[in-house]
């Protein structure tokens, strides 16, 4: 009972504390929110740098509806009154998705298992 105890207070620690957003080398270590679930793709959805979270879903699904048929190839997403950048990035040690706002580069999206 401990057990499941201590799982599901880790589990609510983790989804309650935000994390740095992920970014490669020299990223700026921006605090990002988690904001729920991208139903087409399962992915988690992460937003960082005054982004809401509204806009980050709108951004993910955008992006699950256009990514399909072309890994590895940088989509453009128009939604959430912007223009964003998506594409898949290494991570440590599993690639993730992330869309970066093509005017303010520090407001960023990221969709990760």
């Amino acid at each position: 009972m401990r057990t499941v105890l201590g799982l599901v207070g880790a589990v609510g620690l983790c989804l309650a504390v935000s994390g740095p957003a992920f970014g490669g080398a020299g990223a700026e270590q921006a605090r990002s929110a988690y904001c729920g679930t991208d139903p087409a793709s399962g992915l988690g959805v992460l937003a960082a740098g005054n982004v809401d979270c509204g806009s980050a879903l709108q951004v993910a699904a955008g992006y699950t509806k256009a990514w399909h048929g072309r890994a590895g190839t940088p989509v453009e997403v128009r939604t959430a009154g912007a223009v964003w950048k998506c594409q898949e990035r290494q991570g440590d040690p599993n690639p993730y998705q992330e869309c970066v706002n093509e005017t303010d580069g520090g407001r960023r999206i990221t969709l990760s298992s």
